[in-house]
């Protein structure tokens, strides 16, 4: 109970001093592309860098859970939902501007949005992120990347704001850029804000890279299914989903979920599963991988409220 206070009172103290959106026992497949999840004791969509620093504050005031999402692209989340405060960054931080080559954009845009906008300008270096369907900030933070492309190589600083309200840039050294990780990965770091650095190119031949990438993305990866894209991070030796199929387990089911039989790298909530279902089936994914070939395959998505 003395936990369950600390809510009642962040809570309280939200509704009195956010300006943003705050939001008690919200449920988190709302929020999620897997739709799976239970609810958050909060949920607080910050207006904007003032008002998130407010509820960054808060929380450390009370001195309860925490963890921040963007568009929920890549979450797993228990059943049971997550005690504690999750923060929202996504739409009030959706917005960009160009001076020359560079571009200056909030965290919570959406990439695809974003890509367009780059393209309409000629310039290019964003292709590969074009069909990806998360927020900047998320993109950043995870250093994601897709068709040979990676977001370090197009990031020139990044602006994160830590707990105490303070902000910080970071440039492209600094941010310590590697597969799947920077240095704000699992921090109190959040980012607000990067700048990126792309080169001039042809408006035309750019759009026709994007919808090269988008049409083979939408060939091969089941997007008509709820999931939170890639299961499992690229192992040193060899890539998951081949792993995955030759193990003889593309298509298989576990309850309500599925191993996608058009992408094995991906898990889909295919009939209403709950997130015991997507990590039972992951286990078996997991510990048949190894026994077959002697790799451990690692999660890629994030999962929060229980364990793997």
């Amino acid at each position: 109970m003395k936990y369950q206070s600390k809510i009642n009172d962040l809570y309280r103290d939200m509704t009195s001093s956010v300006k943003g959106i705050v939001l008690k026992d919200e449920p988190l497949k709302n929020h999620t592309y897997f739709k799976i999840g239970g609810p958050a004791g909060i949920l607080a969509e910050p207006e904007d860098t003032e008002d998130l620093v407010m509820v960054l504050k808060l929380i450390k005031k009370h001195g309860v859970d925490y963890f921040v999402i963007g568009n929920g692209t890549n979450l797993l989340v228990s059943d049971e939902g997550f005690n504690g405060a999750v923060v929202k960054i996504c739409d009030k931080f959706s917005y960009f501007k160009r001076n020359e080559n560079r571009i200056t954009a909030g965290a919570g845009v959406l990439l695809s949005t974003l890509a367009k906008f780059i393209a309409k300008e000629s310039l290019e270096g964003f292709e590969f992120a074009s069909g990806i369907p998360g927020c900047l900030g998320g993109a950043v933070c995870m250093n994601a990347g897709a068709y040979g492309g990676e977001i370090k190589q197009i990031v020139k600083s990044v602006k994160c704001v830590d707990f105490d309200g303070n902000i910080h840039e970071f440039s492209n050294k600094e941010m310590e850029f590697a597969y799947r990780h920077t240095k704000i990965t699992d921090s109190e770091y959040i980012a607000i804000e990067a700048e990126l650095e792309l080169k001039y190119g042809d408006r035309d031949e750019i759009m026709s890279r994007i919808k090269e990438l988008n049409e083979k993305r939408m060939s091969k990866q089941p997007l008509n299914m709820p999931s939170a894209g890639s299961t499992f991070k690229r192992p040193e030796v060899g890539y998951a989903s081949k792993l995955i199929e030759d193990a003889g387990l593309k298509g298989l089911m576990y309850k309500g979920a599925m191993v996608s039989d058009k992408h094995s790298g991906f898990i889909v909530n295919y009939d209403n599963a709950c997130c015991d279902d997507v990590l039972d089936l992951m286990r078996i994914v997991i510990s048949t991988v190894y026994d077959k070939f002697g790799i451990r395959l690692e999660p890629e998505v994030k999962i929060i409220g229980t364990k793997l």
